[in-house]
């Protein structure tokens, strides 16, 4: 244990003392890229503005930095984000089933709004970023702080926006590595019309998590196998206006558990459960954007199955045969529309309003039964965002945004909620490219319909509200990049669900926490960034006691080290997690750091063609993925794949 603690402080140390010794070298280079460090994003403000114009804390993850991580899909291209608390239920992000691979920020694992393009993708508050392939990412712009105003329900911690490639280069690949990975990818198109086509696979990870005996009850162990994410991606973009996306995503992923002790008629290595997830997701899209107006369509749906037969009784150990069908389909359709004023030179106005409905079934399971539960809403907002430029230095951003439901068919007593959040946003230019801000944002989130079912009465489990302080300072200086921002978020009656029971309930959480972070690009070929979070996220449920408890990881490191010249490219990146906790019913528990790496090497011998090793978990470590205390999940051991990709 002292071992992989050492390695893991050294390699962090490394990682920030190399970064800062290159940046105070750098400073004297006269050649700097200036133009990759300044990111435009649009998501923080619905419209187009540099960082450090920007009174928010953002970043931005290119298609570059995914491949120079060396990630497979959405949910492992966020794992080296400052604030960002990386969760999976096996390799390559897994989820399982409906715990999915939360995208946590500051601490609030069910706050973080998932958008695709702009569009919401997330099926009853959930969402599996490991369906969403690697090569079909052109960039990702991740704002902290809450969205609400901007974004609707959802979007309490932050919103994480995926835009997908409109168009990219001709090109296949296809890797190979241990544990039986498979990878495979085709585009095929231009600039204006392409086809996606992506398969990755994964055999098996042996012990990928732990039941210890609870009571007299048999220990046993799970091993994950035949993992397998299919996409395949139609884009068109006929001219500057339109965009129209389409996605087909399909997962399959098998769970099989093994008893590690005896009992009974029960002997070690019997197997105790086979459970297979299988899901199929459909996503579109349809884009206009002309003359200030920005309006788009889209419809998602998503068909979940687990099915699983349990052999044995961890009681008593005597033998069964007991069967296990769940089905469900969650559809979301809706709009976005927004028209931006410029008034002058100093006063940008945007009205907008935003309408999806939303469909809940839970489905039969064999020819003869009929449908469970068919549950529906409408989900209406009506959002305004004002920007005034008092000077060259001054400039506010006030924001309001009306949220309310309608038509909700809910057999359990559902209702209708309406929502009034307001924003404000201060921005002080020390110059042009040196800024300081002030934010206080509202934000507000009602039940899905699983969590109404789950409540042990859904009349009385109440949306959450909170609100985020934030204060923050953002300096370009040639090629760096440095951020800053000191943040106090607070939730009232945060929708939870326990994870032994399953029962959803309101409790309170506050976070308080300060981040650090720098990005250094130079022609030279170097890259560096490095960030640190301390924050404390604290969590009560009244239900349980009157203390407030400890949730995730109080500290965070994460850096990275790249190299990108000629024919070569290179890059090590960690994320070091420490003093965390996981809590369960009011209890938390101390669990030992995490310390994600990875490393890529390429060698393209042409401008067509080039060759990419890529290696997960270089320190071999086993670390745990999960932040529950109910139950631990592994990561993958060292794992490589070697990739080849030709051009046309």
């Amino acid at each position: 244990m002292k071992k992989k603690f050492v390695r893991a402080a050294v390699l962090g140390a490394a990682l920030t003392v190399s970064a800062s010794a290159y940046a105070a070298e750098a400073e004297t280079a006269e050649s700097l890229d200036e133009y990759t460090i300044d990111e435009t994003i649009v998501t923080a403000t619905r419209s187009e503005k540099r960082d450090v114009d920007i009174p928010a804390a953002t970043d931005v993850i290119t298609a570059e930095d995914i491949k120079a991580k060396g990630a497979k899909n959405a949910a492992e291209a966020l794992y080296y984000t400052n604030g960002f608390i990386a969760k999976s239920h096996g390799p390559v992000g897994a989820s399982f089933g409906t715990m999915t691979n939360e995208a946590s920020l500051r601490g609030n694992k069910s706050g973080t709004l998932i958008l695709v393009n702009g569009n919401p993708v997330s099926w009853r508050g959930k969402y599996d970023l490991s369906d969403i392939p690697a090569d079909t990412i052109e960039r990702i712009e991740i704002v902290k702080g809450g969205g609400s105003v901007l974004y609707g329900s959802s979007a309490l911690a932050g919103v994480i926006n995926i835009i997908t490639k409109t168009a990219a280069s001709n090109q296949v690949s296809v890797g190979f590595g241990n544990y039986g990975q498979q990878k495979y990818h085709l585009n095929v198109g231009d600039d204006k019309y392409s086809i996606t086509y992506d398969l990755n696979k994964w055999d098996e990870q042996k012990g990928v998590t732990l039941t210890p005996s609870s009571s007299g009850s048999i220990p046993y162990r799970a091993d994950v196998k035949n993992i397998r994410n299919e996409n395949i991606g139609i884009n068109i973009s006929p001219d500057e206006h339109w965009k129209f996306i389409y996605g087909h995503y399909k997962s399959y992923t098998d769970y099989d558990y093994y008893a590690t002790d005896a009992k009974g008629q029960t002997k070690a290595g019997d197997l105790y459960r086979d459970r297979k997830l299988r899901s199929d997701r459909d996503m579109a899209q349809i884009s206009y954007k002309n003359a200030g107006w920005d309006a788009s369509m889209y419809f998602n749906t998503m068909t979940l199955e687990t099915t699983y037969t349990t052999y044995f009784n961890t009681k008593n150990g005597k033998k069964t045969n007991s069967p296990y069908d769940s089905r469900e389909k969650n559809i979301s359709y809706g709009i976005d529309a927004q028209k931006t004023w410029n008034v002058g030179d100093k006063t940008t106005f945007i009205a907008g309003i935003d309408w999806m409905h939303e469909i809940f079934h839970s489905l039969p399971t064999t020819p003869q039964s009929k449908e469970v539960q068919d549950d529906s809403r409408n989900i209406w907002g009506l959002f305004g965002q004002w920007e005034q430029k008092f000077d060259k230095k001054n400039s506010l951003i006030l924001g309001a945004r009306e949220t309310w439901t309608t038509n909700t068919t809910k057999s359990n007593g559902m209702k209708n909620y309406s929502n009034f959040s307001a924003s404000a946003q201060y921005l002080y230019k020390l110059d042009d490219k040196n800024s300081l801000y002030a934010s206080a944002n509202q934000s507000f989130r009602m039940p899905t319909f699983r969590e109404a079912d789950n409540a042990e009465e859904a009349t009385n489990l109440k949306p959450q509200r909170g609100v985020n302080y934030e204060l923050g300072w953002k300096k370009q200086a040639g090629n760096h990049l440095w951020k800053a921002a000191l943040f106090h978020t607070k939730v009232k009656d945060k929708i939870a669900t326990e994870m032994i029971t399953f029962v959803t309930s309101n409790e309170d959480f506050k976070n308080t926490g300060f981040e650090l972070s720098c990005e250094v690009n130079a022609k030279n070929g170097m890259n560096y960034n490095y960030g640190i979070t301390w924050q404390n996220p604290v969590t009560r449920n009244t239900k349980y006691g009157p203390d407030w408890v400890r949730d995730y990881g109080k500290f965070q490191l994460v850096g990275g080290i790249g190299y990108h010249k000629g024919k070569w490219r290179t890059a090590l990146n960690a994320s070091y997690l420490a003093d965390r906790s996981g809590s369960t019913s009011g209890k938390a528990i101390r669990l030992k750091p995490y310390l994600l790496t990875s490393f890529t090497l390429a060698y393209a011998p042409n401008k067509y063609s080039e060759l990419e090793l890529s290696v997960n978990n270089l320190l071999n470590r086993k670390d745990i993925t999960t932040h529950s205390a109910s139950s631990f999940y592994y990561c993958a051991g060292r794992s490589f794949m070697l990739t080849y990709t030709q051009k046309w």
